[in-house]
């Protein structure tokens, strides 16, 4: 009973899960039932995939009510009644929230990354700062809230209990956007909430060469120290080690990269840097990313129903035996966690893998995260920031963030004394879960053949950038390098600059899609009484949020492209300067001809209003140097707060582009509990963002901070036979341990 992007791709989800979905339509239909950014009256393309194989019906109707009656789940926006009727799930998928201060202000995509603070993130110290591009926060929107529903359906069907799943956008962007700046700050020291707001960009990042650009990313010393000797400079490893150094140097450490990279193609550095294992992509747009080898030999797209264009299929893949049993999910307390009584082995790192288990914990199951001592999860070495303070590897904000709700142990898996164990704990949980290359795993001697063997009804995720197979299958892969192959960085950046990294989207958003993934496994397990082998790779999750791209260019050769803080879902859209300077504009975006035609009122321009050549979002479209040269006009004699109140009470979407260091004090935030409080036993009390939606019956999602390195060893390790003599003898060969080992 929602229309729109957000609610459209969380019923694709779940009906790409085996759901019966019915799309019920106001009279006028879908928004996305007749739009592409070519055309004002021709298009669909992205409504037919969004809703393909889903029936439809009109409100009012008895086919509606028909429909309504039988629904398990209810998907409804701000407009629509949440259902209360035993057993039903409502998920809400609104911009704030369903109550709170800001629960009915006027909103889109754009000006909620700016109210979030997801804005603010990225831009050249000296520039403009930029959106996400891509219309990123819906389709995370939609993948949180299908997870959301679908957890609450487990329990539904084990208990009869329904739920009221109250998703907010803003907290999605906030989640997926921010890298979590806020929480640093807690460990670093609160700026002055009168403080300017920075903004800054990765390097090496995107790069041009000579007959393109490639991506790069450089998480670790190492992959610095291989990308210098990539580009035959060796010699500048110890000057520009740190980001802080590069940003400082922008233009003497860009002219020595590109000295390099703009003399050789695309394709020979990519191979050059993959042998070296520097994580390293070509940067693909709408029209060429259907034809890179990796994604044609996993046959990752696919036509659509009616062959006019080709898109994404489903980004996750479940094999294994599936005898014809009718197993019922167990019973549960209706006052439960969605998944409380579920147990997982976490052997994931960094930000994607743990954000998968970090959802599934949150939603009440036990997770063991797993590391080893000479190996800690790298997401740790975020920490060096606070070198010079003790146990500096439990201060990274990305670690504390991602690992809520989790105990922790380490085990030395290339030990046979760690493999061994790991494997007997593996046999006693119903999933356990990986996100390495796949050549890590199999030289551990850990995989499906052995974890089935050990309990035929456990659940094998695996998460590797690139996929099981394929010519890409061995390349490392991160966040950035998602951005950088997939399209979204080509949509992302000022239109007279080169494509810029989202910054971060991209390691939540596999994350969530492969928790989503890890609930369609428990629901098939609950049908079959068999576990599975599920294989969600980084890359395909990201290629499902850029779909738009790929079918606009092979619908209608349109190929959309990075337009700085424009949009082709608005018009006018941009950020706005007022008399609190540059650094504190406002984000304004003009989505509907209600929404137009109250800014022409606002700002008194009875011109506009009268020009029917302004009358259509495809006529503001190609006037829009005009239209923000009058906005800015206005905006420049208001302060930001003014611009924000009038607008916003007017009925325009308005907002301040908020500070991401300043999350948790948010009135709206704090008013639905988003960032919960915690007591970290080496840093004390904190407060960190749970998940982006709300149960009705649950209080909060953090319950415990994120463990230190090994916390939990003899916890864990005593339910498969370790004693303390064991432990003892463990710790002494490094199998086991406390405290990072060669750092």
């Amino acid at each position: 009973m929602a229309g729109g992007l957000a609610a459209g791709y969380a019923t694709k989800l779940l009906h790409d899960a085996g759901a019966q979905v019915t799309l019920v339509e106001d009279p006028d239909g879908d928004p996305l039932r007749h739009w592409s950014v070519a055309s004002a009256d021709q298009g669909g393309a992205l409504f037919a995939h969004l809703r393909r194989g889903q029936a439809t019906a009109r409100r009012g109707t008895s086919d509606a009510a028909d429909a309504l009656a039988e629904a398990e789940v209810v998907v409804i926006d701000r407009r629509s009644p949440v259902i209360e009727r035993p057993g039903v799930v409502t998920l809400a998928i609104t911009p704030y929230g369903l109550d709170g201060p800001y629960a009915d202000r006027p909103a889109t995509e754009f000006t909620l990354q700016a109210d979030s603070g997801g804005l603010a993130a990225r831009g050249h110290p000296d520039g403009e700062p930029f959106q996400c591009g891509g219309q990123t926060g819906l389709w995370m929107a939609g993948l949180y809230g299908a997870v959301g529903a679908l957890a609450a359906w487990h329990r539904a069907r084990a208990t009869g209990a329904g739920e009221v799943v109250d998703l907010s956008i803003a907290e999605v962007c906030n989640l997926s956007m921010t890298m979590f700046a806020d929480l640093y700050h807690q460990l670093d020291g609160r700026p002055d909430p009168s403080a300017t707001v920075p903004w800054s960009l990765e390097t090496p990042s995107v790069e041009p060469t000579a007959d393109g650009y490639v991506g790069f990313n450089t998480n670790t010393r190492q992959q610095l120290e291989d990308f210098c000797t990539l580009i035959g400079r060796p010699d500048v490893v110890e000057e520009f080690a740190f980001l802080p150094s590069r940003t400082r140097r922008w233009d003497e450490w860009n002219e020595l990269v590109h000295a390099y990279t703009t003399r050789h193609p695309t394709a020979e550095i990519v191979a050059l840097a993959s042998d070296l294992r520097i994580p390293v992509a070509p940067v693909c747009d709408g029209a060429t990313v259907v034809d890179q080898e990796h994604f044609v030999a996993r046959q990752v797209f696919e036509p659509s129903a009616d062959g006019r264009f080709v898109a994404p299929r489903r980004p996750y893949r479940i094999s294994g035996p599936e005898p014809a049993t009718d197993a019922s999910p167990a019973r549960s307390d209706p006052g439960a966690l969605p998944l409380e009584g579920l147990t997982v082995l976490d052997a994931t790192a960094w930000w994607a893998g743990p954000t998968s288990t970090q959802v599934l914990a949150a939603l009440g199951a036990d997770v063991v995260h797993v590391e080893s001592v000479t190996r800690p999860d790298g997401m740790r070495m975020v920490g060096g920031r606070f070198l010079d303070q003790p146990q500096w590897w439990e201060r990274s904000w990305f670690y504390l963030a991602a690992n809520t709700n989790k105990r922790g142990i380490t085990l030395d898996l290339a030990t046979d004394d760690g493999r061994s164990l790991f494997l007997d704990l593996a046999a006693q949980v119903d999933v356990v879960v990986e996100n390495f290359t796949p050549r890590v795993f199999d030289g551990f001697g850990i995989g499906w053949d052995e974890i089935h063997a050990r309990n035929p009804r456990t659940i094998l995720a695996r998460m590797p950038a690139f996929g099981l197979d394929g010519p890409w299958r061995d390349r490392p892969g991160f966040a950035q390098t998602m951005e950088q192959v997939t399209g979204l960085a080509w949509v992302t950046g000022h239109a007279d600059d080169q494509p810029r990294i989202q910054r971060g989207p991209c390691d939540p958003n596999a994350g969530t899609h492969a928790a989503f993934a890890i609930l369609v496994a428990l629901a098939r397990r609950d049908r079959t009484g068999q576990g599975c082998l599920l294989e969600s790779p980084m890359v395909e999750a990201a290629l499902n949020i850029a779909a738009e791209q790929v079918i606009e260019h092979s619908a209608y050769g349109t190929l959309l492209e990075r337009e700085g803080n424009r949009s082709p879902h608005a018009a006018p859209q941009n950020l706005y300067d007022t008399t609190d300077g540059p650094r504190r504009p406002v984000a304004v975006s003009v989505q509907t001809d209600d929404q137009w035609r109250a800014l022409c009122a606002t700002l008194g321009r009875d011109d506009w209003l009268a020009d029917e050549g302004l009358a259509t979002h495809h006529q503001r479209r190609a006037r829009l140097d005009e239209l923000d040269a009058g906005i800015a006009a206005w905006t420049a004699t208001h302060s930001t707060d003014d611009v924000v109140s009038e607008l916003v009470a007017a009925g325009v979407p308005a907002a301040p582009m908020a500070d991401t260091r300043l999350t948790s004090l948010h009135p709206q935030f704090a008013h639905r509990g988003y960032c919960e409080p915690l007591e970290h036993p080496l840093l004390g009390p904190l407060v960190v963002p749970a998940l982006p939606f709300r149960f009705a019956s649950v209080a909060r999602w953090v319950r415990r901070p994120a463990p230190l390195l090994g916390e939990h060893n003899a916890e864990v390790l005593s339910a498969v036979g370790v004693d303390a003599d064991g432990l003892a003898r463990l710790t002494e060969a490094g199998v086991v341990g406390d405290t990072p080992q060669g750092l």
